[in-house]
């Protein structure tokens, strides 16, 4: 079984304050479970989300050919 997250554990690994993962939930950005009255988001779906937002670098060459290169 997966580990389930509380928002407040989201919002611990996201480096943000608890509204956030709130917002994520509310706005349906991310995967999550309701236990009852609770809401817990999976350890997955967290990674899935900081993966989506992941922006890798371009490299740049500045000399040589007068162009840049992405």
């Amino acid at each position: 079984m997966e580990r389930l997250l509380s928002i407040d554990q989201a919002a611990e690994v996201l480096g943000t304050t608890s509204r956030f993962p709130r917002r994520l939930v509310a706005e349906r950005r991310i995967r999550f479970v309701k236990v009852g009255r609770h809401v817990r988001i999976p350890a997955a779906a967290l990674q899935e989300f900081i993966d989506s937002g992941t922006v890798e670098p371009v490299s740049v060459r500045r000399w040589g050919s007068g162009r840049r290169v992405a």
